[in-house]
Parts: C-alpha cells; sequence; structure tokens
C-alpha cells in the first residue's frame, strides 16, 4: 500500500514500538498530557493488559473513533465507518470464520481481484501478509473500530449451524469423484463426506430445490442407480441421476450437516439444517431410513420468507373469507381446520395468526415441530421424551394469560377436552384434525370422546380443504372433450344442476417444465352451524344428519362446489378436482 514518505517512517515507528500511541494522540491534540499520565497510573494500578488506547477510551477521554482515525491517518490508509449493509456475503466467505473472529477481519470488496479488508490494527503487519496467504490475492487494508466490525460480522455471518449454499454452485462440477463400492468404514465416510464434489453436490441439489420452490427433496438408492426428485406442487419430478457409488458419500454429508450419527445405517434418524440461500434462512427437516440398497433421505424445505401468505390469496371465495374472518376475530370458542397431510392446513392456520396477530393479544402455538417462526408469536414445540404432549402444553400455556392458543393437532381425547374447556373459559383455540370434510370434524370430537354439549357450546367453525394443481397461465388452453372427459363433465353438471360447458388445461411450456401446471391453489369448505345445528350436535347428531342440516344452510358451500366454481373459472383442471374430491 502506497503512504506517504513521513507517514510511512511514523508507521513503521508506531509498529516496531518506538512512537506509542499516546504520542500520535498528543501530538493531534486528541487527548491531554494529563490523560495520558491518568490512563498510564490506571493501567499500573490495576495491572491492566489493556492497550493504552482502549483505556483512554475506556476513560472516555477520547473515543474509539478518534483513536483509529488517528492510526489510519498514520498509516495514510482510509478509515471506514462500516454499515453491515455494505458487506458482501460472497467476498465474506473467502475467509475462514474462525479467522475472522479470532483476528477481528472483516473482508468487504473484491474488484479485479484485489481484496480490501477492514482490521482494527492497522499496525499489525503480520495480518495482511496471512490473509494474502489464505486468499491467494492481493490485499488491501481500511482502518474500522472493532464494534463496527463485531456489528457487521453479527449482521452477515450466520450462525455456526448454518450452511451457505448459493455461492458453492456456481462451479459445480458434473465430473463427479467415485468412493469405493464396498461398505466404507467411519472415518472413510467422513472424509469422503467431505469433498469438494460432494459438498458442491448435496449444495447444488439444495439450492435448486430451494430455486424452483420445491417443498421436499427425496434421494433414493435403487439397485444400480441413485435418483433425486423434488415434490414441486404436490407432484415429484426427478432431477438428477448421480453415480449410485455416490450413495454414501451424499448421504453421509448430509447426516453431517444435519447433526446425525453417520456411524448409523441400520435405522432412522432425524435431524435439522439452516442453509442461507440468497441471505435468506432457509430450514430443512432431514429424515433418513435404511432401504435394501443404501439410506433413503428426506428433506421437507420450509421456506419462512414463503410461510406467511395472506388469507386473500389464498383462494377463498369473497363470501367466504368474509364468514371466515367473523369467526377467527370472536374472543373465544374453537376454530378448525382440517384435511388431509399436505392440503394446506398449516399454511391456512399461519395466515390466521399473522391476520390476527396484534400487541395486543398473547398468542401461543404449540406445534409438533414448529414449522414457520412467528414474530410476536410464542411458538412451543413438544418433547414428548420430556412428556411435553400436546395436552401437557394446553394446560401449561392456559396458566400463561393466553388470548390466542393455537395446538398443532388434535389427537386425542385430553387434548380435545382441554381445547373445549379453554373455549368455553373465554380463549380462542385454533387446530387440525385429519377428517374428510367440516361436518365430519365436529363427529370426530365426539368419537375421542368430547361429550356433544361441550362440542356444540365451544364450535364456532370448521374449515375442510384440499390443494389443487393450478393451470399455467402461459400455456392455458381450452380442453377437447372425449370420452372421458365427458362423462366426468357430466357427473359435474349433474352435481350441481347447471351446465359447465368449457374446461381448460395447460399445454405445457417451458415454465410448467411441460406439466402444464403452475402453483397450487385452495379449495375450501366453510361450516358455521347456525342454531338448528348446534342443537343437533348437542344431542350428539349422526354424521349423515348433520352433512344433511349443513347442505341444507343457506351460506354452506361444500368441497366439490367451491372447486367446481374454481373448474369453471379456469383455474384448475377436471382431473385435479376429481383426484381430491368425492361426488358420490
Amino acid at each position: 500500500m502506497k503512504q506517504s514518505e513521513g507517514n510511512s517512517t511514523t508507521a513503521l515507528a508506531v509498529a516496531s514500538g518506538t512512537v506509542r500511541i499516546g504520542d500520535l494522540l498528543l501530538q493531534r491534540g486528541v487527548v491531554s498530557q494529563a490523560q495520558i499520565d491518568q490512563a498510564l497510573e490506571y493501567q499500573r494500578s490495576t495491572d491492566s493488559h489493556k492497550l493504552l488506547g482502549e483505556i483512554l477510551v475506556e476513560l472516555e477521554f477520547t473515543t474509539e473513533e478518534q483513536v483509529m482515525e488517528v492510526l489510519a491517518s498514520t498509516y495514510d490508509i482510509p478509515f471506514a465507518r462500516i454499515a453491515p449493509s455494505l458487506t458482501d456475503h460472497r467476498v465474506l466467505e473467502l475467509l475462514p470464520r474462525d479467522f475472522i473472529e479470532k483476528q477481528l477481519v472483516l473482508p468487504l470488496f473484491l474488484v479485479n481481484d484485489r481484496l480490501t479488508i477492514a482490521v482494527h490494527e492497522p499496525t499489525n503487519v503480520f495480518l495482511v501478509e496471512e490473509v494474502e496467504r489464505i486468499t491467494g490475492r492481493a490485499v488491501q487494508i481500511v482502518a474500522a473500530t472493532a464494534r463496527d466490525i463485531r456489528e457487521t460480522l453479527k449482521n452477515n455471518l450466520p450462525s455456526k449451524e448454518v450452511f451457505v449454499i448459493d455461492d458453492l454452485v456456481d462451479d459445480f462440477d458434473s465430473d463427479l469423484t467415485v468412493v469405493e463400492e464396498s461398505a466404507p468404514d467411519v472415518s472413510e465416510l467422513e472424509s469422503t463426506a467431505g469433498d469438494s464434489p460432494v459438498i458442491k453436490l448435496v449444495n447444488h441439489l439444495i439450492f435448486g430445490a430451494v430455486q424452483e420452490g420445491a417443498s421436499d427433496i427425496h434421494i433414493e438408492p435403487d439397485e444400480n442407480e441413485l435418483r433425486v426428485r423434488y415434490r414441486v406442487d404436490g407432484s415429484l419430478f426427478e432431477k438428477i441421476k448421480p453415480p449410485f457409488q455416490m450413495t454414501p458419500a451424499i448421504t453421509s454429508r448430509i447426516k453431517i450437516m444435519a447433526g446425525m450419527d453417520i456411524s448409523e445405517r441400520r435405522a432412522p434418524q432425524d435431524g435439522g439444517i439452516t442453509v442461507m440461500v440468497h441471505k435468506r434462512p432457509i430450514d430443512l427437516r432431514v429424515s433418513t431410513i435404511p432401504g435394501k440398497f443404501g439410506e433413503k433421505v428426506c428433506m421437507r424445505i420450509i421456506d419462512n420468507h414463503n410461510a406467511l401468505t395472506s388469507l386473500d390469496k389464498l383462494g377463498f371465495s369473497f363470501s367466504m373469507l368474509e364468514q371466515f374472518r367473523q369467526i377467527i376475530n370472536r374472543p373465544n370458542g374453537v376454530v378448525l381446520v382440517t384435511g388431509p397431510t399436505g392440503s394446506g392446513k398449516s399454511t391456512t392456520l399461519y395466515g390466521v395468526l399473522n391476520e390476527i396477530n396484534s400487541e395486543h393479544v398473547n398468542i401461543s402455538t404449540v406445534e409438533d415441530p414448529v414449522e414457520f417462526n412467528l414474530r410476536g408469536v410464542n411458538q412451543f414445540q413438544t418433547n414428548d421424551k420430556a412428556n411435553f404432549t400436546f395436552a401437557s402444553a394446553l394446560r401449561s400455556l392456559l396458566r400463561q394469560d393466553p388470548d390466542i392458543i393455537m395446538v398443532g393437532e388434535i389427537r386425542d381425547q385430553e387434548t380435545a377436552r382441554i381445547a373445549t374447556q379453554a373455549a368455553l373459559t373465554g380463549h380462542l383455540v385454533l387446530s387440525t384434525l385429519h377428517t374428510n370434510d367440516a361436518p365430519s370434524a365436529v363427529t370426530r370430537l365426539f368419537n375421542v370422546g368430547v361429550e356433544p354439549y361441550l362440542v356444540a357450546a365451544s364450535i364456532q367453525g370448521v374449515l375442510a380443504q384440499r390443494l389443487l394443481r393450478k393451470i399455467c397461465n402461459e400455456c392455458k388452453e381450452p380442453v377437447e372433450i372425449d370420452s372421458s372427459t365427458d362423462k366426468m363433465l357430466q357427473i359435474v353438471n349433474r352435481t350441481v344442476g347447471a351446465g359447465v360447458e368449457t374446461i381448460y388445461k395447460g399445454g405445457g411450456c417451458s415454465r410448467c417444465r411441460n406439466t402444464g401446471y403452475a402453483g397450487r391453489v385452495g379449495i375450501y369448505e366453510l361450516y358455521v352451524p347456525d342454531d338448528e345445528q348446534l342443537d343437533a350436535i348437542s344431542r350428539g347428531v349422526t354424521l349423515q344428519e348433520l352433512r344433511r342440516l349443513a347442505l341444507a344452510s343457506n351460506g354452506y358451500t361444500a368441497l366439490y362446489q367451491d372447486g367446481i366454481e374454481k373448474l369453471k373459472a379456469g383455474i384448475t383442471t377436471i382431473e385435479q378436482l376429481f383426484k381430491a374430491v368425492s361426488f358420490d
């Protein structure tokens, strides 16, 4: 780094210890001789190992910025007031995390293969040499306060359990190193799992899945091949077939990232990974299970960025959404969301919590597991080993002055009874069940042992839902009716008593991977019992009678009816409709 001749001499003197920082600060008029003497006396009397400059700052005779400005001027280097937003996380990764934290050095920019770093000790001439050795690049420095560097690192370095993957796939090499075919021991697994091609491949798979909006990654060894599939919009698509011999290395790499035991290959394991993609944390729930040809891995992708979807964007009709909003804003009662696994229940409940959340209410959730982080909401994860079940957690939360409680799922009599009793004592309770339709949720509560009169007194409403794939707007086209389609169309028209004449499909294009579909939409059935139905519920009515009463009431829309409306609107296909609902 080029310096003026005079300042260069002074800088070397500082570095060699012949010129002290106190003298420099005194020459610049930053501190007085009396303040220096007082600081030196403090240093001697306290047997402090702190530098004089640090003591002057501690005694408030000067500031860290003033000390650093003097040193920077002495060295003829820039002094920078660092803002966290200035940092490029790609440049941060040029140096090992441990080195950055130990030396308190901040990589800032990389321009024309010259790396600019911020340091708080410009007198440390060996630091630049070490950074150049590690990075293989020429280095120039700017001075910054230790406080600014720490704050910037705090805001830009992911936690030590987080893996930053988006920049490690740029130079992904498809010519992968193949590991030995025979069963490796643990030390070999650790070694191969740490090989650069294996790391890049795993990063590539995760990065690609996030980019494509996948919900799950399946890594499946077969007899002679290894298959990787993504689940996008509810359907699985084959993505890549790595060499079969890489199965142990890929599995071990994922297990290391997820904190699993790589030596255990005969029993199922669960773990978790947090990765950073485009500066955004993505959580992955990892499950491994031993198979005939190796361990199968499934990674569930949980992206908080996409977690909170407004209720307005979930596909509700205007009238149903207005009615749903009325019941979720009531001060007490039970509101249930029901449907099979993967029907979007969690998304709906998180949308509800996000809408009714405010600083004036105490909201708590009990989940298994906590899927998304909600700001301002107290979230708790069940732990069966510690006897922290849905029921015990719910019982404890009732002593925490809650206004609204969300229980991930009502699975047993105890949880169901506590939930209904909580609703009767002035709390709004949200939860889920696995039933085929909304009225079935009521009789399910009967079946798990909740007295009918308690159900009638507490139930506010039940929302049943399914997810259907949406037609791709880029290749949407009318369907030419064949015999199979005509049969389905006749059933639809007979059900609604009106003619559905034109239906649509996606012809297939690059945007939708030639599937004809892009995204998913919900179909809903909202059951809000009126007085007649509540009376029937209190008497323990049968499911058939409850369905009859619901269909006869005003404002009730069954799942198939909402699905037909979306079919008529050209949002989904007739095949998706028949896959999701029954017309019996």
